[in-house]
């Protein structure tokens, strides 16, 4: 168990060292808090085009409204599920896809050319040729907002049908899915239920994202101190449909998490800026003290969902 002690230890960091934005995800998860500053807090990182940028995701410092940085706001907004299409935010990233900004036939890019000109990880460098295979993940995402909040008369909407039938096949032909990509098509698969889309076959493309989901997993645990996909990247709780295929490396990463937090400090992240670290030594260091923030709350939910946390 996390105990009161270790988790005040925690909240202390996070309040010390937090972003306003992941102050504010601290208290609602944690505290009691409201939607209300979550939203007043992710408004500041939103543009005049109702996209988003501006190191709203810690490794990417561009201003710019980016797909990646936009549906990471999205993410936030899921997660608490506030949903209100007549909000100043909810209008500005409709406002923000409709434009089409960076929209490609293979679908939205993964990373943008501006992205170049900022502070970034090496993963953000330019790359057309990486789009072709790291936007499904961001394609994914983007799909499901425009398919649940998009005018379905619009041209935007008629493409992302296309789109998110490309994906489907994607995922079946067995083609690479990128770094985020089969945590996109776990959300998109699930969101196309509820939404009754009915021209697909679930039970293949369950039966194949169950495949991919387990073989994806890092079963060598001494591997962890590295970036590697864990089960929580696809379980948040013992209600995911993937929990008990995977409960016994569930529970190694919950007991992971409680022996390896730091006195008087949080999770560190398992990534550098390699690459770009001697560049932009400064603003990494920078990026690993948000990130830090950003984890604690992630494995803190995580442990919660799972009783996990001395209450």
């Amino acid at each position: 168990m996390i105990s009161k002690n270790t988790y005040n230890m925690i909240k202390t960091w996070v309040y010390r060292n937090a972003r306003d934005i992941e102050l504010s995800l601290w208290k609602y998860y944690f505290e009691n808090g409201s939607k209300e500053d979550i939203i007043s807090a992710l408004s500041y990182f939103q543009n005049d085009d109702g996209g988003f940028g501006n190191s709203l995701e810690p490794d990417n410092w561009n201003p710019n409204s980016t797909p990646y940085t936009t549906l990471y706001a999205i993410s936030v907004l899921n997660d608490i599920e506030f949903i209100d299409l007549n909000h100043p935010i909810y209008k500005g990233i409709l406002k923000y896809l409709y434009s089409e900004n960076d929209l490609m036939e293979y679908g939205w890019r993964f990373c943008v050319p501006s992205n170049d000109e900022f502070p970034h990880a090496p993963w953000w460098n330019f790359n057309e040729e990486a789009n072709l295979t790291e936007s499904i993940g961001v394609t994914a995402g983007l799909s499901i907002f425009v398919l649940n909040y998009a005018d379905r008369s619009s041209i935007l909407y008629q493409k992302t049908i296309a789109l998110v039938k490309n994906l489907m096949n994607n995922l079946l032909s067995g083609n690479s899915s990128g770094d985020m990509g089969i945590g996109g098509y776990v959300k998109l698969i699930n969101a196309l239920k509820k939404l009754k889309f009915d021209e697909y076959d679930y039970t293949s493309l369950q039966l194949r994202l169950n495949d991919l989901v387990r073989n994806s997993i890092e079963n060598d645990i001494s591997k962890w101190q590295y970036y590697c996909v864990r089960p929580s990247n696809y379980i948040s709780s013992p209600q995911s449909i993937y929990y008990n295929e995977n409960k016994d490396i569930v529970e190694k990463e919950i007991n992971y998490l409680i022996e390896t937090i730091p006195q008087n400090d949080v999770w560190g992240i398992t990534w550098t800026w390699f690459d770009n670290n001697s560049k932009y030594s400064k603003e990494f260091a920078i990026s690993e003290n948000w990130w830090k923030s950003n984890k604690a709350i992630e494995n803190m939910r995580f442990l919660k969902n799972f009783g996990y946390i001395e209450v």
